[in-house]
């Protein structure tokens, strides 16, 4: 059942709490979903866990008063949530734009957050954003240096807010069959429970622009200047990344490793894409419960 909760910045989150044992863990989405995309692992998970898995501001259940201009804008709002609740201490999962929220908010609340763990997440370095500028033309793509050039984009800021615009349920879900769901997809009802969620979002266009301009490692890329802030993580990370992932490439895998460092450890997913939650929960499960239980593989080794 949905929660929400009053935040102090005036906007109200949304949440879904599956209640257990003393071990709290805060789930954060990504982009196109939210809350709703947890409940397979949600369900999965041990009973030990206390889960919270929040709607992201403009996702959702969850108010959109003040639209966000960066990826610091949602972890602001999970450290609104979690002081609401009362929650100071917790480890956490961030799904795909999920990751960077929780990477931001890891760094710039430290003590919060014991364990993060990574699926399928966006770079330290963003997700870079290429534009059409509105010509509908793929020769002229170019990476997007403002909210303006992300607006007009055709080609995907355009194509999916006309999906949302006009309810077009089978556009959605044929995108996701070609880029999320290419190999399992959720059971007929669970998929429209699903895509009825996605048409939830009201902030496409700023979720694009975020993670284009999201950016804090030690590296400088086109539109934003590294902001150093992942050297502020001390704290034990796990990232998980499906060998068929369509939308987070290696490359970005592999920014997120290097600029990690010795704070992270990597398991790749077996004949997992995007959504390991769908794929193959057990197996997303079993790594979850292993890193949160001994500090994962690398850690057990050493013992």
């Amino acid at each position: 059942m949905l929660k929400t909760v009053q935040l102090a910045n005036g906007e109200t989150m949304a949440y879904r709490k599956r209640s257990g044992g003393g071990h709290p863990l805060v789930l954060v989405h990504g982009n196109m979903t939210s809350s709703k995309h947890w409940d397979l692992l949600m369900d999965a998970l041990d009973e030990k866990f206390t889960i919270y898995a929040i709607d992201l501001r403009g996702f959702g259940g969850s108010s959109y008063h003040q639209p966000i201009s960066s990826i610091r804008d949602f972890s602001g709002d999970v450290k609104l949530f979690v002081d609401a609740l009362q929650l100071q201490t917790f480890d956490m999962i961030g799904w795909s734009t999920g990751g960077a929220v929780c990477l931001q908010f890891a760094a710039n609340y430290p003590g919060y957050c014991q364990r993060l763990i990574l699926l399928a997440s966006a770079s330290t370095r963003g997700y870079p954003f290429y534009t059409d500028l509105g010509t509908g033309n793929p020769a002229s793509f170019k990476r997007a240096y403002s909210y303006e050039e992300v607006l007009v984009d055709t080609s995907k800021t355009k194509l999916i807010q006309g999906f949302y615009h006009t309810k077009n349920r089978e556009g959605l879900q044929s995108l996701w069959n070609s880029l999320i769901y290419t190999h399992r997809q959720p059971s007929k009802e669970k998929y429209e429970e699903y895509v009825e969620d996605m048409l939830t979002q009201r902030n496409l266009a700023e979720v694009y622009h975020a993670l284009n301009t999201f950016n804090i490692s030690v590296v400088d890329h086109e539109v934003a200047k590294g902001t150093h802030e992942a050297l502020l993580l001390t704290i034990p990370i796990l990232v998980l990344r499906g060998d068929r992932d369509l939308v987070i490439t290696e490359k970005m895998n592999a920014e997120l490793l290097q600029d990690l460092g010795k704070q992270a450890q990597f398991v790749g997913l077996k004949d997992c894409g995007h959504s390991p939650l769908v794929d193959d929960v057990a197996q997303l499960t079993a790594e979850i419960e292993t890193f949160l239980e001994i500090g994962g593989r690398n850690y057990a080794l050493k013992q």
